[in-house]
């Protein structure tokens, strides 16, 4: 047992300096709905699920995010998505978090994030809020007593959502502030109820540390069939990754956040952090199954006399959320361990509607694509996104939480694929028939249909047609595909203002590549989009 699992549990929270008036260690999911309804955190909805609201920010705040600027992160990619705060400024922040927890409770998880042994990340989260707790229980991996006994954590996450900063004084951009100190291994957030940001702050540190030992850290969900075949899904949120992954015929590894090492995918996670906005059993029944008593969901409305939710209803936001532990899911994988992938599937939601709805790719085109990360940014997944989608480049699907330069992970990623002989395809789950507003969503029928065609190996031989815009291989047909989806410009009314848009994103795809051009090489350069 270590010498710090051996000092009392006040001892342990003094020793980072949080002198409360009482803790609460490790309890319980009865333990933690009881605290968070007894404190009128949340309330309980009729499917057993604890629901709360998270204020004015809804999403991830995705300005506020700062990174100490000391010697531990001299290897930081600085840039819009990971700003330096310097030390100073930092122990003047922590210092008025921690003198704001004095005298009031604070609950304490231990936990690991990391299914795979060998690169496993021990953590402390110490939430303001009994919710808290119990969505970074239900969303990090847990531990058995004994495991419990000699915990000795390397990262601590504390999270003070009452606390607003003033920017005059405080130095911040707004009342919120996520920030990382990768030398004292701590993170501290301030100013904001919204859950998500404990779960990222841990995957931007899985993705600082695991490249160093040669370990892919992936913003993807990832899947196994009963052959022992393992499929990633990349893409941001909103483009299905949690949906399309939760399939009846495979088990789930995990729906977010995993590793590729030598030993195969691994999750980071222990439960999935679903989008829920208009969840019908109907279209998506495991997860909406899912939900029920040690369920959390956020923002999602009650009716006031039967409490059930009103998935249907964005009248809080368009990214209303479930986090649930992974078994409740059926036909998962119970180690969260798979072994090398077979297939890779890159998800967009295509706002211009004019990408084919799937395209096999060389290993050259995804390189580019996995470097572009091209996609819509629904409304309500980040702070400040306004009602529409807005067409975004998010290099490795996951740009706010890669703290190193894209083409450490892009290059890691090449290695690997090549090594494995992966197939690769790009999927479009966005628009079809026009851009949106005017076209219609690809149908989940749809999408699940060629998605498995693609797992069964029924593209690899199959006729294709060359997309000369975008230069992407695209199947003639697919059973169950309607021919003409397959054609994107054969479902607009105006063939004229398809080669319009398409000529545009062709462009902004181009115009976005132009950062990385120098470094991914002239093969990877040409595979794009062209003019």
């Amino acid at each position: 047992m270590t010498e710090h699992a051996l000092m009392s549990h006040v001892e342990q929270l003094e020793a980072l300096g949080i002198y409360a008036q009482a803790t609460h260690w490790n309890l319980t999911v009865p333990r933690l709905v009881e605290e968070s309804l007894k404190r009128g955190e949340a309330q309980l909805a009729d499917n057993g699920a604890l629901v709360a609201t998270t204020g004015a920010r809804t999403g991830r705040s995705a300005d506020d995010k700062y990174v100490v600027n000391n010697a531990a992160a001299a290897q930081m990619n600085w840039n819009k998505f990971h700003r330096p705060m310097d030390s100073e400024q930092f122990a003047r922040i922590k210092a008025k978090a921690f003198a704001h927890l004095k005298g009031r409770e604070v609950f304490v998880l231990d936990a690991v994030a990391g299914a795979d042994p060998a690169h496993a990340l021990p953590i402390r989260v110490v939430t303001e809020y009994a919710w808290h707790n119990l969505f970074a229980k239900q969303l990090f991996r847990r531990l058995s007593s004994s495991e419990l006994a000699s915990h000795s954590p390397e990262w601590t996450v504390i999270s003070v959502p009452t606390l607003k900063l003033d920017p005059a004084t405080d130095g911040s951009r707004s009342e919120v502030a996520a920030m990382i100190d990768f030398e004292h291994n701590l993170v501290l957030i301030v100013g904001t109820e919204y859950a998500g940001e404990i779960k990222k702050s841990i995957f931007t540190i899985m993705n600082m540390v695991l490249p160093a030992r040669g370990v892919m850290p992936m913003h993807c969900s990832a899947n196994i069939g009963p052959d022992g075949s393992v499929a990633l899904f990349f893409g941001l949120s909103g483009t299905g990754k949690t949906t399309l992954s939760a399939d009846p015929e495979r088990s789930l590894i995990g729906d977010d956040e995993h590793g590729w090492s030598e030993n195969g995918v691994f999750n980071f996670e222990g439960g999935c952090y679903a989008k829920c906005i208009r969840l019908s059993h109907a279209a998506e029944p495991e997860i909406f199954e899912a939900i029920r008593f040690g369920s959390v969901l956020e923002n999602v409305i009650l009716d006031e006399e039967n409490r059930q939710p009103n998935y249907d209803s964005a009248a809080l936001t368009e990214n209303t959320r479930a986090a649930y532990p992974l078994e409740y899911i059926p036909n998962v994988s119970a180690t969260g361990l798979g072994g090398q992938p077979d297939t890779i599937i890159f998800l967009t939601a295509d706002a211009f509607g004019v990408l084919p709805p799937i395209a096999v790719l060389t290993p050259e085109q995804a390189m580019y694509h996995f470097l572009s990360g091209y996609t819509a940014k629904l409304a309500g997944t980040e702070t400040g996104v306004g009602s529409e989608p807005q067409a975004t480049f998010s290099t490795c699907f996951g740009a706010p939480f890669m703290p190193l330069h894209p083409t450490v992970y892009a290059d890691l990623l090449g290695q690997k694929m090549r090594a494995g002989q992966v197939r690769v395809f790009l999927v479009n789950t966005g628009w079809s028939g026009g851009a949106f507003g005017t076209g219609k969503r690809m149908k989940l029928q749809h999408t699940r249909t060629m998605i498995h065609a693609a797992l069964a190996g029924k593209l690899d031989s199959a006729p294709m047609w060359h997309d000369e815009r975008f230069n992407l291989h695209v199947p003639s047909a697919i059973e169950g595909v309607p021919s003409e989806l397959l054609r994107p410009r054969d479902t607009w009314a105006s063939a004229a203002e398809y080669d319009r848009t398409a000529a545009d994103l062709a462009a902004r795809f181009r115009k976005n590549f132009a950062q990385f051009a120098e470094k991914a090489g002239e093969a990877v350069v040409s595979a794009g989009p062209r003019g």
